[in-house]
């Protein structure tokens, strides 16, 4: 797998640039467009904890091990959420697609299927990645429908496995994309994209 770089990917609607501390504010904003950060099941930052939240990201970016993005909402220019590649592991060829959230506005529209194609895309086809990976919360219903409509494979839960915010401790589930399944993903979101909402 190729090194993975900051690198601005753009399509429709949707521009993921790398993230950085002048998207401060914008987080801030989308985060409080639904008041995201009171949803127990997300990683969305409470507002005095956006900067350390990207201070976090982008230490994780230092150390090779995640690229987070800023979601950017091309027609208006606002930041709309953040996304990132994350658990990255060359040896393998492998990476994750994770700590995804957008404004509420924006979400059940095409912003999350754009931005995860951009992803998909960049990984199999530039990076050469051989399986992308998702996890989330056993609870959190609505991010699994939105990982199962992508065409990722559901490969299990993994009990007792990481904190919330609220000190209880959650099962993930884990759900994975091969590079051999990737172009008929591919052909169907870009199908998906192509209706008329």
């Amino acid at each position: 797998m190729h090194a993975i770089l900051p690198v601005t990917l753009e399509q429709g609607p949707v521009r993921l640039v790398p993230l950085e501390l002048c998207h401060e504010e914008g987080l801030k904003s989308a985060a409080a467009d639904g008041a995201l950060w009171t949803i127990r099941v997300t990683s969305v930052p409470e507002p005095d904890q956006t900067r350390a939240y990207i201070e976090n990201a982008l230490k994780g970016r230092a150390e090779g091990h995640r690229l987070p993005f800023a979601v950017i909402h091309v027609p208006s220019g606002q930041v709309i959420g953040s996304t990132s590649y994350h658990d990255i592991v060359p040896a393998l060829s492998r990476l994750e697609i994770g700590w995804t959230w957008y404004a509420q506005s924006h979400q059940r529209s095409a912003v999350n299927t754009t931005a995860k194609l951009l992803l998909m895309r960049h990984a199999f086809e530039t990076l050469g990645a051989q399986v992308v990976g998702w996890r989330t919360d056993n609870f959190n219903f609505a991010s699994q429908r939105a990982i199962e409509r992508l065409g990722a494979h559901k490969d299990g839960v993994i009990r007792h496995h990481a904190p919330r915010r609220d000190g209880t401790v959650r099962d993930t589930v884990m759900y994975s994309l091969l590079a051999g399944e990737w172009p008929e993903v591919k052909a169907q979101l870009l199908w998906q994209l192509s209706r008329p909402r």
